[in-house]
């Protein structure tokens, strides 16, 4: 699964994938350029007092495939200096520049539900595809849109979690019934709970605001010996998996494993896990840090593997 990315014939020519990290995302891009066998840049950068950026590369560029890694879970507070990156390695002269983004924000507001609301997904998708070649990212949160394809305009490849989510449970949780809050949970919860080789249920959420949901409970079975995992692709304000929790141990179940595939953690999220009645909590390393007390899914392989194929398909597809 490590071999070396191929290092000739890329965009015509002799050339090396190289990888360069947006600040707060050194550990991903460190590991990325050991799978990859790629050169790992440095990039200088810091605010002028005005509070503007000042990005430098250090490395060689001019003919290059280079490969951003961007943790971009506070999008507001990054995507510029992204766009900026970006922008900097193709004057510089590399030969293409991809991102890898293992959280896609702002894939939420995919509809206007009311009017003269921004469809802020569709905007961001326009502002990263301007600037990017390629798009590397796990599990986006994909509800209305049946791909990537339909809102950006450069190559995406999606990593899917449930391959390292299935291992995890497999080898932590004891008789597990994988559990997913809502019908939007369905792709995921069924493709981990297939992998385990467990049983699943799809319950039915209704939303009536940003932080409050009601669980519909009528899918769920009697309690057993079963330890239910609730699976869920992004734990923000916990609200959703707090009353699966609470509806679980109603039924009699063992305390729930909670899993998520990306941990943003509104503030209180944990205390209202824990107060539910969570046993263990487990995140997907899509989002850093990791907070006390969470486990971590380790999805670095799969992004190195979309990386290698986003590689693959820059070079043939390269004038």
């Amino acid at each position: 699964m490590n071999e070396a990315i191929p290092t000739q014939h890329l965009h015509g020519r002799a050339s090396s994938a190289a990888v360069i990290a947006l600040p707060g995302t050194e550990a991903l891009a460190d590991g990325l350029a050991a799978r990859l066998s790629a050169e790992r840049l440095t990039l200088e950068h810091r605010r002028f007092p005005d509070t503007e950026l000042y990005l430098r590369v250090h490395g060689a560029v001019e003919g290059r495939h280079v490969v951003v890694a961007a943790h971009l879970h506070e999008p507001d507070a990054k995507t510029l200096a992204a766009v900026f990156l970006a922008d900097a390695l193709r004057d510089l002269g590399a030969a293409g520049v991809g991102i890898v983004a293992p959280y896609l924000p702002y894939m939420r507001q995919d509809a206007r539900f009311q009017p003269g609301e921004a469809i802020t997904s569709a905007s961001y998708a326009r502002v990263l595809s301007a600037a990017f070649d390629w798009l590397v990212t796990v599990d986006p949160h994909l509800h209305r849109h049946a791909s990537l394809e339909e809102i950006y305009r450069l190559r995406p490849h999606v990593v899917p979690s449930a391959p390292a989510i299935a291992r995890w449970i497999a080898a932590h949780v004891e008789r597990p019934v994988v559990v997913g809050p809502d019908e939007e949970s369905e792709q995921w919860v069924r493709r981990v709970a297939q992998s385990v080789g467990c049983g699943h249920v799809v319950l039915r959420k209704h939303r009536r605001g940003d932080r409050e949901v009601r669980i519909d409970p009528s899918a769920l079975p009697a309690g057993g010996a079963f330890t239910p995992v609730v699976v869920d692709d992004i734990i923000s304000s916990a609200a959703t998996m707090a009353d699966v929790v609470c509806l679980l141990t109603g039924r009699g179940f063992r305390a729930p494993v909670c899993v998520g595939v990306h941990g943003l953690f509104a503030p209180g999220a944990m205390h209202t896990l824990r107060a539910a009645g969570a046993a263990r909590l487990a995140v997907c390393n899509t989002v850093p840090p990791a907070l006390p007390d969470v486990e971590v899914i380790d999805v670095e392989p799969g992004l190195a593997d979309g990386v290698r194929q986003a590689l693959e398909a820059a070079a043939v597809l390269a004038p």
